[in-house]
Formats: C-alpha cells, structure tokens, sequence
C-alpha cells in the first residue's frame, strides 16, 4: 500500500481528486485529499490574512497528525507552491514529487511571480472585497475543462484568498534531496502554464516528464489516465 497527498489548486478543494481517489483507493492504496483554508468545504473560514504559509501548515498538519510517510505528494496547479513549502519542511517523509500542470518555484518566488505576465495582471485586477483579499474563479471553459463536467465544477469553485498568491515561499531547499520528481503536462489548454516548466525538465536526469492531451483539471477530466501514471510511481 502507498499513500498519496493529493493538493488541489486554487478555487477548488479536495472535492476535485474525487475521481482520482477513487480509482487509487480501489487499488489498495491511502489516500489523502485535504482542503486548504478558506477554499472547498472550508470557504467559510475565509479571512483576508490567509496566505501560502497557512496553505502549507495545512498540509503539514494532515501529514503529522496522521502520522504519514513514504509519501507520494501531488500539486495540481497552484499546489505546485504549496507542496514544494511542505517538502521542504519535511523531506524525509516524501518519496516522490509530483506536479500536475502546476507551478515549481524557487525560493522567494511567488505563484504571481510564476505565472504569465498577464494572468499575474489579470488576477491583481480581479480581487475583490476589503483591500483585494478575494479573485473569484474563472469559469471552467476558461480551463479547458470538458463541457460535461463545466457546470460541477463551476458549481464548487469558490474565492480564492489573494495573499496566498503574492506571498513568495521560503526554501532552504531541503525539498531537492526528495527520491523522485514528476512533472506532468496537460496540452490541451491553451495558456499552457506547465509548458515552460515541461521543457525545462525534460532536459533534466532528476525528473520524469508525462504530458496528457487535457485541459488544465486533469484530475477531472482525466482521472484513470492520471491515476494510471501515480501509480507507475511506485
């Protein structure tokens, strides 16, 4: 058996791995899907002061309260920050990284420092409410999200806190001295976030690289597909 932390992006929550879970679940393994603060099943604990350093205590707390290790830790996203915090804080309990069409920073870089010059923009504009806490999600067409599965995830995204974008994460870069690292490429949607990070890496010996023909939720849209790579992980 081998236990997966499953990390959504922004606006959605653990809601999103449904499917994925489901399928890593059949064949035997744990798997953990935690919502970050103010997002999901948790929106109502939003507060303005939300930011990266919460989004990663979040995950740690699941990681030591159930006393996890030998961890397969996946980033979907802007996930991608926030397992990068958590593996660096504890490296020896992770066994792989995987990012998911997801932003991989370097220390003291932002997810708004990583994304493209004008969806960074887009985002300062979009916040809203009480000096700019909240962007609220796109639609799903927006992320190359199947027209079957639109109107669900339209339905669960929520605002996102802003903080949690601008704040730069803090490495020592402990995270490096992880077994393995991943990182997987959706190409069927256009901004196509994952594709620098894509090209770069597969010039790299340290990492594996998969790409699938989906938009950017892959884990919805393609969720045996992605299930079937976690578990070529093992």
């Amino acid at each position: 058996m081998t236990t997966f932390v499953l990390v959504h992006g922004a606006w959605q929550g653990g809601w999103c791995w449904k499917r994925v879970a489901a399928v890593l679940r059949r064949a035997g393994h744990e798997v953990f899907t935690p919502t970050l603060t103010g997002l999901g099943e948790r929106a109502h604990l939003f507060d303005e002061k939300i930011d990266l350093d919460t989004h990663i205590q979040d995950v740690l707390g699941v990681i030591y309260c159930e006393e996890l290790s030998d961890i397969i830790l996946c980033g979907h996203s802007y996930g991608g920050v926030v397992i990068t915090g958590v593996a660096d804080k504890v490296p020896d309990q992770i066994h792989s990284l995987v990012y998911l069409d997801a932003l991989v920073p370097a220390n003291g870089q932002s997810a708004l420092d990583l994304l493209p010059t004008k969806i960074a923009t887009g985002l300062r504009k979009s916040a809203q409410g009480e000096g700019g806490s909240r962007v609220p999600p796109g639609s799903a067409e927006a992320f190359g999200v199947s027209i079957e599965n639109q109107t669900w995830v339209d339905r669960r995204c929520v605002d996102h806190p802003f903080r949690s974008f601008e704040q730069p994460v803090s490495l020592k870069d402990n995270w490096k001295l992880i077994h393995r690292y991943i990182y997987i490429y959706a190409t069927g949607w256009s901004p196509g976030i994952g594709k620098p990070f894509f090209k770069c890496f597969h010039e790299e010996k340290s990492w594996r690289v998969f790409s699938l023909p989906c938009g950017h939720d892959v884990m919805i849209d393609m969720p045996k597909d992605l299930a079937k790579i976690l578990i070529s992980l093992i």
